[in-house]
């Protein structure tokens, strides 16, 4: 390697500020790499190594490539947590280009993170894989961001791409996700169109791509990484358009049957998106329920059923996982964590200021505490209150410290001030004699609860169609709301302090079906067998589901409840992003994730109001999903879908070959498409 290629680092990072954020000892180390396109090197081109943060980013060095494509810097040793390293290569001239001369629209990335190896690739593959883990954080091609963020999005780019050799990393093409899902069919797709314009593969390659990447605003780009990051910014915006180019760059020789694409596999038929998800499982998740992030960006969530088990409706026996922000499980493998009361969590997890987990059991009737390396707090009983609590479902931090849960059995509210059980109390009781569910709150079946703006706790019921709404410092003061929907689930408010609520069965169960539930019951049949009936309706009606949005003043708001294309189907929960818009997971077969423009409609694409869709009409799919229960934002903008069951048969059948396939597998995740929110979110969802 000639010397003239090699720019010391060490004085360049004392004078950017960045030496103090150096891991390790400041001694010269050379990061060295390669750039290709289209498989072949790429000569003369201008490399740039780079420092995000929270402001611009830093220029730290720069080199020239020789005739095989390589460069290198000579770095003081890898950076620290704030600050994250990436390289853009420019220009230059690929081997693969049949023309002559320079290149000025080859633009590639690759984001190296905090710890970079010593060798590292530029090429398609690292800039699909940087740009769509960052697609929050990039603005043309300056990546910046809050650490927290770029740390998590810097942590996924080895998910998608091998960083020295810039192939396929490991969990692209892993089991769960090679053969399963169309992620790497996608992922391929992307980096053979941006290499038809590298590699100029015809006269009109650069001009052709830059059309069919030109979101909804027109501006169009101007070079390979511009294209990349307008794809990704709109990843459903007509996406038959770059999908066309694999035809135009790469057409069938004549006698042959597949396309010479640089990449393999590519896709045989237009997607609905350019989404790009990964699955993760292990650590004893299986059956997900809700998930949270803690303050590090790691997922929390309960598992309905232990991995391995012949789980069912009847019996819900999981504890509860945890995955690094990156998709590694840290939870024990089949168990995961357990103890301190834990069985069978249903959809009540929350973190609170001190990175704690409550998390509430429905076989157990109990509220469980665990620390934040998995150590159960509570007794190993959990807190029960002498066996008072039922079947255990939402449950919160306040901002002020307090817990509040809901007693799905019970038809009441569990209140510990201060996140004490020695104190804890309990509203929503009707008077002796008098089921609680014809109490003043009129709560039948509470599923989950939310805290607004006004400190006011907002709760929905499974039964019925309606909201309840107290002061959290005064729950006598009790009102009554009509949701507009049924079976409510999942809750979340917007910055505005509109309160959203999915219901599963949208304008509810058929007739047929009513009666059907009542003759059961009449004749003593079992909760599985009612539950099993009323899922049968939801399944053979697609699109059931709608998502209800309460002003703060709890009437409607125009156009509640909202499922805009039909795209809804079995709504489960909602979360908020830092756009306000609104994601739903659908307990649907293939799962599917709806995204809707929220309260704040000049951040959703222009002429669309609140309540329309933003994804597409069948939903933002793929990624192996199956029936869902959660979608949650980490502070990277990914957002997380827990496959709850996967089988309805497995969940109340007797047959032996599928018998374990109850529980969904796994997580899904899908990268960079929402706003961040900061974590763990206690209230409402707070933007970077």
């Amino acid at each position: 390697m000639r010397k003239d290629r090699k720019t010391n680092l060490a004085s360049i990072l004392f004078s950017a500020g960045l030496i103090g954020l150096v891991a390790g000892p400041a001694s010269a180390e050379t990061l060295d790499g390669r750039v290709l396109a289209g498989g072949k090197p790429v000569a003369g081109s201008t490399v740039t190594l780079w420092a995000a943060g929270a402001g611009a980013p830093q220029q730290l060095a720069q080199a020239q490539t020789d005739a095989d494509g390589h460069f290198a810097f000579s770095s003081a040793g890898a950076a620290g947590q704030d600050a994250s390293l990436y390289v853009v290569a420019r220009g230059g001239h690929s081997g693969a280009d049949k023309t002559s001369g320079d290149n000025p629209a080859l633009a590639l990335l690759t984001v190296v993170g905090a710890k970079p190896p010593s060798h590292v690739t530029i090429n398609e593959m690292t800039t699909v894989a940087s740009v769509w883990t960052h697609a929050q954080f990039i603005d043309g091609s300056d990546v910046k961001g809050h650490a927290l963020g770029l740390r998590i999005a810097a942590g996924n780019v080895p998910n998608f791409v091998d960083l020295a050799t810039g192939g396929y990393g490991g969990m692209i093409q892993g089991d769960l996700n090679s053969t399963q899902t169309p992620t790497m069919a996608n992922f391929a797709t992307l980096s053979n169109v941006l290499a038809g314009c590298a590699t100029r593969v015809k006269a009109r390659a650069c001009d052709d791509l830059f059309a069919a990447a030109t979101g909804r605003t027109g501006v169009a780009p101007a070079d390979t990484l511009a294209a990349a990051a307008s794809i990704a910014h709109d990843m459903g915006y007509k996406p038959d358009r770059v999908f066309a180019l694999l035809d135009a760059f790469y057409p069938v020789p004549k006698g042959k049957n597949l396309r010479e694409t640089p990449y393999m596999p590519y896709l045989s038929v237009a997607p609905s998106a350019w989404v790009l998800p990964l699955k993760f499982a292990g650590g004893g998740y299986t059956g997900g329920a809700k998930v949270m992030f803690d303050s590090k960006g790691n997922a929390w969530s309960g598992a309905n059923f232990i991995v391995g088990s012949q789980g069912q409706d009847s019996l819900w026996d999981g504890n509860m996982a945890e995955y690094a922000s990156d998709g590694r499980p840290l939870s024990p493998m089949t168990k995961g964590f357990s103890g301190g009361g834990l069985q069978g969590p249903g959809f009540g997890t929350a973190i609170d200021a001190n990175d704690r987990v409550w998390i509430n059991s429905t076989s157990g009737k109990t509220i469980s505490l665990f620390d934040n390396k998995g150590q159960p707090l509570s007794p190993p009983e959990g807190y029960n209150f002498g066996g008072k609590l039922g079947f255990m479902q939402g449950v919160i931090v306040t901002p002020g410290g307090d817990v509040w849960a809901v007693d799905f059995t019970n038809d009441r509210v569990v209140f510990m001030p201060k996140g004490d059980p020695s104190k804890a109390k309990f509203y929503c009781e009707a008077p002796a004699g008098t089921p609680n569910k014809d109490g003043p709150c009129k709560l039948n079946a509470p599923f989950h609860l939310v805290i607004d703006q006004q400190d006011r706790i907002w709760i929905d019921s499974a039964i019925g169609d309606h909201v309840t709404r107290f002061p959290a410092s005064d729950p006598s003061k009790v009102e009554v709301f009509s949701s507009g929907g049924h079976s409510g689930k999942g809750m979340a408010v917007d910055s505005k302090g509109n309160v959203w609520v999915t219901n599963t069965l949208g304008s509810g169960l058929t007739v047929e079906t009513d009666v059907r539930l009542l003759a059961t019951k009449l004749t003593g049949g079992s909760l599985p067998a009612m539950d099993q009936i009323a899922l049968g309706d939801l399944l053979s009606h697609p699109g059931l589901g709608s998502v209800s949005v309460l002003h703060p003043d709890g009437t409607p708001v125009a156009g509640s409840p909202f499922n805009p294309t039909g795209s809804i189907w079995g709504a489960w929960a909602v979360s908020i992003d830092g756009n306000d818009h609104a994601w739903i997971s659908n307990f649907a077969p293939d799962g599917g994730l709806t995204e809707l423009c929220g309260a704040r409609t000049e951040t959703c694409p222009s002429g669309m109001k609140m309540g329309d869709a933003i994804s597409p009409p069948g939903g933002w799919k793929g990624g192996g999903m199956q029936m869902l229960v959660d979608a949650s934002i980490d502070p990277a903008g990914n957002v997380w879908a827990s496959n709850n069951w996967q089988d309805p048969k497995a969940c109340y059948g007797t047959n032996e070959a599928n018998s374990t396939r109850c529980g969904g597998q796994g997580m899904t995740v899908f990268y960079g498409m929402a706003k961040p929110v900061k974590s763990p979110q206690i209230g409402p969802a707070q933007l970077w």
